[in-house]
């Protein structure tokens, strides 16, 4: 007798369409709270659409038998920066409330540290959970390199683009795509480019002290990816002489 092995991706794919009204609910509270404008509404909702759409691309690659507590706070740590992300590209036609801005950004990097432990200790981590934090977490800091930028310059941009520039280096070095070791230092900056972005993005200190701090998080953005080339292309070196 057959046994029946197909695999069913409604209940997985039920929780990202919540996720997906979620974030509409949120679009429409933001708009009525401060009056969005087009541009901040389409952001929002091309958000949303994108979210859902590679999530359940992802789903469908991994094929999980439950979409997992730990995921489910990563969905709604996306639905906060869905809503930042409407503020910002609003932020070009009227200046955003601050407080609204830096209240979403806070609890999704508060959240940022409680995924992962919410996966850990239900036996719930896979591949599918660390990648969607880790895009959940380079798109915010993107999101705010570009709101802080209007404030201290265009060379802000330069933390939120770097790793993006490195996932489109990897596509014609293929060694950039090989594992990096295991790192405190690299979660430590990672972290770092989100906090001091979110005090940068408050503007409560002077000009002159929040761009120098940003320029340390960039320096120090830049030395870890540096340091992990410089490990990948030693690894990869390595490798290939093995095979000479």
């Amino acid at each position: 007798m057959a046994l029946n092995n197909t695999y069913d991706l409604r209940l997985p794919q039920q929780e990202t369409m919540v996720g997906a009204g979620v974030q509409l609910l949120v679009l429409a509270l933001l708009g009525s709270a401060i009056g969005m404008g087009p541009a901040g509404w389409l952001t929002g909702l091309v958000f949303a659409i994108a979210t859902w759409a590679v999530l359940n691309r992802a789903l469908r690659r991994s094929r999980p038998r439950s979409f997992g507590p730990a995921n489910r706070v990563t969905l709604g740590r996306a639905i906060l920066v869905g809503g930042v992300t409407a503020l910002v590209a609003d932020s070009f036609r009227s200046s955003p409330p601050v407080t609204l801005l830096v209240g979403l950004t806070a609890v999704a990097l508060i959240l940022d540290g409680v995924d992962g432990k919410v996966a850990r200790r239900t036996g719930t981590s896979s591949a599918l959970g660390a990648r969607f934090d880790m895009e959940v977490d380079s798109f915010l800091v993107l999101v705010l390199s570009v709101y802080v930028s209007m404030s201290l310059g265009p060379w802000v941009m330069l933390i939120g683009t770097m790793r993006y520039a490195f996932v489109a280096a990897s596509w014609v070095l293929p060694w950039l795509n090989a594992p990096l070791f295991p790192s405190m230092a690299r979660k430590t900056v990672a972290a770092l480019q989100g906090i001091v972005l979110l005090v940068a993005a408050a503007g409560l200190l002077p000009y002159e002290v929040m761009a120098g701090a940003v320029l340390v998080a960039l320096a120090v953005l830049v030395w870890s990816f540096g340091r992990d080339i410089g490990w990948l292309w030693r690894s990869g070196a390595q490798g290939e002489r093995a095979f000479e």
